[in-house]
C-alpha cells in the first residue's frame, strides 16, 4: 500500500462512471492507504465539475466526514511557496490547485500524486525533483 495526494481528475472520475478513467481510478484508490490527502482548491474544482451529479457531492462530503479523504493543507501557511510555484510555472499555466498539490509533495515527501493531469510530469518539488506519480501512463 502507498500514501497519496489526490488531484481533481481522479476524484471526478471516481464519482462519474461515464468518465474514461473511472475503472482505473477506482482500482488505484483500492490500492492506496487512507486517508488520501487533498487541498481545498481540489475539493472546489471537484464539486464544480460534478455539479450535474448531485449525489456525488454528498458522497464526496461523506469521504471527508469518514476520514477516507483528509484536507491536509493550509493555503495561508504556504503563501510564499505558492507564489514562487505560480510564478515559476506561469507559462504552463499552473492552477492554484496544482500549486497546492506540488507544495503538498514537498511537505508530505513520501506521498505520490494520484492524477490524470500530464502537467505533473513537468512540475518539480523543491525546484528540481520530479514528483512521484500515480498516472495512467505509468509515469
Amino acid at each position: 500500500m502507498a500514501a497519496a495526494i489526490v488531484d481533481t481528475g481522479p476524484l471526478v472520475a471516481f464519482f462519474d462512471r461515464a468518465e474514461q478513467h473511472h475503472h482505473w481510478v477506482a482500482a488505484r484508490i483500492e490500492e492506496l492507504d487512507a486517508p488520501l490527502l487533498v487541498c481545498e482548491p481540489v475539493l472546489a474544482e471537484t464539486m464544480y465539475l460534478l455539479a450535474r451529479h448531485s449525489r456525488a457531492h454528498d458522497a464526496l462530503l461523506d469521504l471527508l466526514q469518514n476520514g477516507a479523504l483528509s484536507v491536509a493543507f493550509q493555503i495561508d501557511e504556504n503563501i510564499a511557496a505558492l507564489r514562487k510555484l505560480l510564478q515559476k510555472y506561469r507559462d504552463t499555466p499552473m492552477s492554484l490547485a496544482d500549486a497546492c498539490i506540488v507544495r503538498m509533495t514537498e511537505i508530505y515527501d513520501r506521498h505520490a500524486v494520484l492524477t490524470l493531469d500530464s502537467d505533473f510530469l513537468v512540475y518539480r518539488k523543491h525546484g528540481r525533483a520530479s514528483l512521484a506519480l500515480i498516472h495512467p501512463t505509468g509515469q
